[in-house]
């Protein structure tokens, strides 16, 4: 399974940007698909899971009602919509796809990363 992450960008605080990761490989559909973020210093964070079937989601406490994941499996592709952006949002953004399990905590161990795309929010 290969994941190209794309989307990130400069926005000001109270803004939104959408992260878009393309997946592609037999396999990709078995997997859950999700995202994570790291800030500079910080350790890799969880940010959000949905399975492809767009049934189940889960979000970080910390981005819970201003995020929002979701698939389009046609495209092969998972979103990350991304509302009222604050300054602390700012981080390298992560594609992974693997089991719900290793997806839906920050010490999960995904099988596939994308690469990263780096969203800044200014204040």
């Amino acid at each position: 399974v290969q994941l190209q992450a794309s989307g990130g960008g400069l926005v000001q605080a109270g803004g939104s940007l959408r992260l878009s990761c393309v997946a592609s490989g037999r396999a990709f559909s078995t997997y859950t698909m999700g995202w994570f973020r790291q800030a500079p210093g910080k350790e890799r964070e969880f940010v959000s899971a949905i399975m492809w079937s767009g049934g189940s989601t889960k979000y970080a406490d910390s981005v819970k009602g201003r995020f929002t994941i979701s698939t389009d499996y046609a495209k092969k592709t998972v979103y990350l919509q991304m509302d009222s952006l604050k300054p602390e949002d700012t981080a390298v953004y992560y594609c992974a796809a693997g089991s719900w399990g290793a997806l839906e905590t920050s010490a999960g161990n995904p099988n596939y990363w994308g690469q990263g795309t780096l969203v800044t929010v200014s204040s």
